[in-house]
């Protein structure tokens, strides 16, 4: 019965930001789990190698570059993938970027890329493969949103902000979607020691702040999120939609 709750046998995944760290984990994990894998990104070699990678474990796995700035991108992405698998059952977007700056000192360059790429970009995929999944009445949509959705901190307005809307929209999306038998869920990663956070995570001081407040008193790394993942692409998180996950070792606790 367990197996059959959590296997993805039979099932397709896309992977958006696939190319290292959470990303190409949570590929890696939902191959474990028996789905076939499309990996997304905007480094050609990158994906290839988590290609290759998944092939080498025994499921089926295609690479595609996109840009998820691009509308036109995104729908050829969806495109490629539904042509190689016949459909998309599993989508999860985890592109993103981060550029810590106080609010005063950051630039409104900064403030839109960070939107676009982690909140505009976010809907054009959920917008474009969740169209196909209306067609197909079903599929699972994973949104990889952050602890710094729900929680604030300092030098973080722009991502905070992104992440606060990819919580909501996911809520949103979820209530559409119901209807047609697919679930909108999310994730929320405290801090994971990560190339995204690399630089922030260099700081002693800084390094000691954000453990002194991880109940768990450790960072993430990124099988951390594997279980998680799994879960909400397999039919055990069937009755469950509009959620965020947070997966934090307790830093939202306080």
């Amino acid at each position: 019965m367990i197996n059959e709750l959590f296997g993805l046998e039979g099932k397709s995944a896309l992977v958006v930001g696939a190319s290292k760290g959470l990303g190409k984990t949570m590929a890696l994990s939902l191959a474990g789990a028996g789905a076939d894998v499309a990996v997304v990104s905007r480094s050609q070699k990158l994906i290839e190698e988590v290609r290759d990678e998944i092939i080498a474990s025994g499921r089926k796995a295609v690479a595609v570059k996109a840009d998820i700035n691009r509308e036109d991108d995104i729908i050829g992405m969806a495109g490629q993938v539904i042509d190689y698998f016949g459909k998309i059952d599993i989508l999860v977007n985890n592109a993103g970027i981060y550029i810590p700056a106080m609010a005063l000192n950051m630039t409104a360059e900064d403030w839109d890329k960070t939107l676009n790429i982690n909140l505009k970009g976010f809907f054009l995929s959920c917008k474009t493969v969740g169209r196909h999944m209306v067609d197909q009445k079903k599929g699972k949509i994973i949104n990889i949103a952050s602890v710094l959705g729900k929680r604030a901190a300092q030098a973080s307005s722009a991502y905070s902000a992104s992440k606060a809307a990819i919580i909501q929209l996911t809520r949103s999306l979820a209530l559409e979607f119901a209807p047609y038998n697919i679930n909108v869920n999310a994730m929320g990663p405290g801090w994971f020691e990560t190339e995204l956070v690399k630089d922030e995570l260099s700081n002693p001081k800084t390094r000691k702040f954000f453990l002194s407040k991880t109940p768990l008193r450790r960072f993430g790394v990124p099988e951390d999120l594997a279980g998680a993942v799994v879960f909400l692409a397999s039919k055990a998180s069937d009755f469950m939609t509009g959620e965020t996950i947070f997966i934090d070792g307790g830093f939202s606790i306080w």
